[in-house]
Formats: structure tokens, C-alpha cells, sequence
């Protein structure tokens, strides 16, 4: 059964989520940015030098230009329109408002770039960090590193074709109290959008540990091997099924019924649990799946490499299990555990069966009612194990070099001819 990648579809609407966040964000961190600026200038008393309202006609220009950016990705996004490679101009726009902003910053000026990070929209890299974490994509995010990186160092080498003598005078106004405010606001801004991309982080990792413990919740009732496939696999896929080959075994307590008639149900049900603990464990141990227990019986099935040989190593330590556990029983006086153990090997089918309100992974088929057979003929042929001839061949086992002898053929209902099998203990 084919095990499915994360779903594109889920891939794509996490994307589109994100796209919409910082979209959002780009819009209030223009939006923020504007009204600081008018705030900033409107309390600038001195009257202002032509490079600086040319210095402010152009942040007013950028800064409308970046809100537009950020409403037309809000609605590329809300109508299923944004793609996943227009993530990377996005994020190079976001990287050049903040360098192309510095670089007019000091071409108008006249500063040398030594004094770069005294612009104000150096201040914006903190925000543009946080634009790119909120999209969980470390590639996005190594490459807005290296874009700001080397266009602050270009930046911080420019020279001006000349050198102006009012370079205090303007450095000075840089660090007044209007830049300061915008500088402030910058960082608040930053620091907004770092406390939402820490949310979306926190709400994402609760999501990954809810759904962790819904899946260890599922391991306690479906095998764990059941439990990541229902998972990770289309439902489609599930219910369509597959045939393969696999080797069943079955286990069932002999005298059951009899020995538990007017015993306390704790009596019992802790016989059960003892029980189905060592079936746990000699499956685990073998690479098996237990699909079902039955009261005091299970069904245990082998896939993949080496499965017949797996089932068969399985049902021999089921064997010594089951009798060990007799012995410690015996030992305190109670009552001895036999068991019967039936294993065949063959093409089943596999899949998932019902209607949405209820659905039941499942495995039927010719092999499955063989290997349950096979364990009522325990009890006839007194055996401990029989197996069939197709699972010892399947697992490559000359019978006599490991104790398995001959019993007659088995006749089963609706078959024609007998099933060769062997048996042990």
C-alpha cells in the first residue's frame, strides 16, 4: 500500500495562509510607517531643506507603492491567485524597499556610507525578518539574509561623487527627534511581527503535538503500523485496497471458555492482559502486526522482507512464551496454558472497509481462513504449531532440518484436494 508525501493541497493552503499574514502585516507596516512620517514632519518646527522634501516626497512614494504591494498580495491570496514561486519576488521586493530607501537616503544626502546605518530604513530589517520566518521556508530565509547582507555592505562602501561640507549638519537632523520616531516605530513594528510569527509557531507545534497524541491515542487501538498508515495514506487509496502476500498466524488459548465459567472477572481479565502482553511482545520482537484480538485468540500478520520467516520465528517464540507462562502458573497451583498456533502463508486483501461513521482496516481472503484452520487442527492433530507447506517454502525451511514433521494433508471446506502441512510440540 502506497504511503503518500504531505498532502500538496495542505502544503499549498499553509502557504496561501502565510501569504495572507504578511500581507496583512505589509499593509500595517506601511500603513504605520506613513502615519508616523506625517506625524514626524508635521512636528518638525524648522523649515525644511530641498534635499530633505525631496527625501520625503520619495518615502511617501515608497512607502504608498509597499502598501499597494501588500494589498495586491492580500487579494492575489484571498482568491487563489498567489503561486509559490511568487513568493521570492515578494520577499526580494521587501528586501529592496529597505536598500533602495537607504541607498536614495544617502545619494540625496551626500553621505558617505560609512553612515548607512543611520537611515531610518536600515531600521526595517528586523521586519523583513520576520516577514520571511512567518513562511517556515529556511531557503526563503538564507536568501533574504543574503540579499540585505550584501546590500548593506555595498551600501556601507558608497562614496559620493562629492563630499558635501554639511555632512554633520544632515548626520545630526538624521538623529533628531522625527528619524527617532520613525526608528521606534520600526522596531515596534519588528517587534509585532515577530510576536505574530511566534503565535503561528506556537499554534503550529500545538497542532503537531495534538496530533501526536491523537496518533498514540489511534496506536491503542489499531497496531502502530495501522495507526501511520490511516495517517500518511488517501483515503481512496485505503479503501481500494491491494493484494499481496503475507503470512497469518493465529493463536488461541485451548479451554478458554470452560476455565473462565463463574471465575472473577478480574481473575480473568487479568489472565487476558497477561495473555495479550506476550502476544505484544513476540510480535514486536518479530516484525508483526497484530490485526485483531479476539477475546482469548489473535490474528497476527507478516509483511515485507523476510515475512514468512518472521511469522515462523514469531509462532515459535509464542510457543515458548505461552509455555513459560504455564510454568510460572503451575508453579503457584493454577491452572496450565495450552495454546494452539496456526500460520499460513498467501495472497490476502487488504484495505479499509465501511461507511465514514465507522471504518475498519481489514484482511480477507483464502490464506486468512487456511491459518485459522490450521489452529483448530491443533487441537486434533495435538500439535502446538502446525504450519503449511506454502509458508516453509515461502521462508525457504527444509522441515526436517528444523523439526518440523508431516501430519496428514488438511481437507478444508470448499477446497478440492488437501493442504500439505507440518507440525511441532
Amino acid at each position: 500500500m502506497s504511503i503518500l508525501a504531505p498532502d500538496n493541497a495542505l502544503l499549498k493552503k499553509a502557504e496561501v495562509e502565510a501569504e495572507q499574514v504578511v500581507s496583512l502585516l505589509r499593509i500595517a507596516v506601511a500603513l504605520g510607517l506613513l502615519a508616523m512620517f506625517f506625524l514626524a514632519v508635521k512636528g518638525s518646527n524648522s523649515s525644511p531643506e530641498n534635499y530633505l522634501r525631496r527625501q520625503w516626497v520619495f518615502a511617501v512614494a515608497t512607502m504608498s507603492s509597499y502598501l499597494l504591494v501588500g494589498m495586491i498580495s492580500l487579494w492575489m491570496a484571498r482568491t487563489g491567485r498567489i503561486r509559490s514561486w511568487m513568493v521570492w519576488p515578494l520577499v526580494t521586493v521587501d528586501c529592496l524597499f529597505m536598500l533602495v530607501n537607504a541607498w536614495v537616503g544617502l545619494a540625496n544626502t551626500g553621505l558617505p556610507g560609512e553612515l548607512t546605518f543611520i537611515l531610518p530604513p536600515t531600521w526595517l530589517v528586523p521586519v523583513i525578518f520576520g516577514f520571511t520566518v512567518l513562511r517556515f521556508n529556511p531557503y526563503l530565509q538564507a536568501y533574504c539574509v543574503a540579499v540585505i547582507a550584501v546590500g548593506l555592505a555595498a551600501l556601507s562602501l558608497w562614496q559620493p561623487e562629492e563630499v558635501t561640507p554639511f555632512i554633520v549638519e544632515r548626520a545630526q537632523i538624521l538623529l533628531s527627534g522625527p528619524p527617532n520616531i520613525i526608528r521606534v516605530t520600526m522596531i515596534a513594528l519588528g517587534g509585532v511581527v515577530l510576536v505574530v510569527a511566534a503565535w503561528r509557531t506556537r499554534r503550529l507545534v500545538h497542532r503537531s503535538i495534538t496530533e501526536a497524541q491523537q496518533k498514540a491515542n489511534l496506536t491503542r487501538y489499531l497496531p502502530a503500523q495501522l495507526a501511520h498508515r490511516l495517517a500518511e495514506a488517501s483515503l481512496d487509496n485505503l479503501r481500494r485496497g491491494e493484494r499481496q502476500n503475507m503470512a497469518v498466524l493465529f493463536i488461541d488459548i485451548r479451554g478458554f471458555t470452560r476455565w473462565s465459567q463463574g471465575r472473577d472477572p478480574q481473575e480473568v481479565g487479568s489472565y487476558i492482559t497477561d495473555f495479550r502482553s506476550r502476544v505484544q511482545g513476540c510480535s514486536d520482537a518479530s516484525g508483526g502486526m497484530i490485526d485483531k484480538f479476539m477475546g482469548d485468540a489473535a490474528m497476527v500478520l507478516f509483511e515485507g522482507d523476510e515475512a514468512a520467516t518472521r511469522a515462523i520465528d514469531c509462532a515459535s517464540a509464542l510457543k515458548k512464551s505461552m509455555a513459560n507462562w504455564s510454568d510460572v502458573r503451575q508453579e503457584k497451583g493454577e491452572d496450565a496454558v495450552l495454546v494452539g498456533i496456526g500460520l499460513h502463508w498467501g495472497e490476502v486483501f487488504s484495505g479499509v472497509v465501511g461507511d465514514p461513521q465507522r471504518l475498519e482496516y481489514t484482511v480477507f481472503g483464502d490464506t486468512v481462513n487456511i491459518a485459522a484452520r490450521l489452529e483448530q487442527l491443533t487441537k486434533q492433530e495435538k500439535q502446538g504449531i502446525i504450519v503449511s507447506a506454502a509458508v516453509l517454502q515461502a521462508a525457504s525451511v527444509a522441515p526436517a532440518s528444523q523439526g518440523w514433521i508431516p501430519l496428514p494433508a488438511a481437507e478444508l471446506r470448499g477446497r478440492s484436494g488437501g493442504i500439505e502441512i507440518f507440525g511441532r510440540g
